[in-house]
């Protein structure tokens, strides 16, 4: 039953957001008039070489016109991205509730069937459609924005993926990538899965050995203090595998669309590390533990 409204809503969501969509184009219609006059009265004035009373009253006119427009179309885009956010949420939500029911879409087979490149697919694309956080002017990057760590009494949802510290089989300690089961208040612990266990491995942990990943990346064009630094020590998920192992920012994004260029610690190399390897922001955490001398 909760499946069927979930797909009631997303239906409601997609038609809201179809209309959103062409508001959105309507609006910038409407502006784009009034841009062009801008245009014009600016090339008459090099015309003229003179800035006249007149043309100075016209342009403020324009230009607050203008400003008007754009607010006007940013709230719409603004409208736009809660609704592509709550359609995820509720995409989410009902992938939760078909795996507790054990039931799955044909585009979702069960984990146990995935066969690994699937996976690193999906992680792919899981990275890549990432929202990217844009806040109003002023408006500062929230927690779990890129490099800003979680509240410290954030508590991960189902289904959120986790930068987990579990016992391998030989023994020795290592980050993986998890998804979150559930979480105890009483026990203070998580249970999760493990992305590459197909399914089969769960782990009981407590809070000191999560790390909530990124829910937003960061726009290092208006956001920089939201990423890390070069040389901060991070844990970065290694390119084509599902473990996180500590690493330096070699170069932080400089673009919205873009990765972090980091290097991993790798004692096969005469200086202690890799190459630069690109990762993206959603696999990139902080690293609590002392760098090594």
């Amino acid at each position: 039953m909760a499946l069927v409204s979930a797909d009631t809503r997303i239906s409601e969501l997609l038609n809201e957001l179809h209309q959103l969509i062409k508001q959105t184009q309507e609006e910038r219609s409407r502006s784009e008039h009034n841009l062009v006059n801008i245009q014009k009265t600016h090339e008459r004035m090099q015309t003229e070489n003179k800035i006249s009373p007149y043309y100075r009253t016209k342009l403020r006119g324009l230009y607050t016109t203008a400003k008007a427009d754009a607010e006007a179309e940013c709230n719409i885009l603004r409208r736009s991205l809660d609704k592509i956010a709550e359609i995820k949420s509720l995409l989410e939500e009902r992938r939760i509730a078909a795996k507790i029911a054990g039931l799955y879409h044909d585009s979702e087979p069960p984990r146990k069937t995935m066969r690994r490149g699937v996976l690193m697919t999906l992680l792919q694309q899981s990275a890549m459609t990432l929202p990217l956080w844009i806040g109003k002017p002023g408006e500062k990057p929230p927690p779990l924005c890129g490099a800003i760590p979680a509240s410290s009494d954030y508590v991960a949802k189902p289904g959120d993926k986790v930068a987990a510290r579990v016992k391998a089989v030989d023994g020795d300690e290592q980050w993986i990538l998890a998804e979150v089961v559930s979480y105890s208040h009483a026990a203070n612990k998580y249970e999760v899965d493990d992305i590459d266990e197909e399914g089969k491995e769960r782990h009981t942990l407590s809070r000191r050995r999560i790390i909530p990943l990124p829910q937003w990346k960061a726009n290092p064009e208006t956001d920089p203090e939201a990423l890390f630094q070069k040389d901060q020590l991070v844990l970065a998920l290694y390119p084509q595998t599902t473990c996180f192992y500590r690493a330096l920012i070699h170069t932080p994004p400089q673009r919205p669309q873009d990765d972090y260029s980091v290097l991993f610690e790798d004692t096969s190399y005469a200086d202690g590390y890799s190459p630069p390897l690109n990762v993206a922001q959603r696999y990139v955490v902080a690293c609590k533990e002392p760098k090594k001398k």
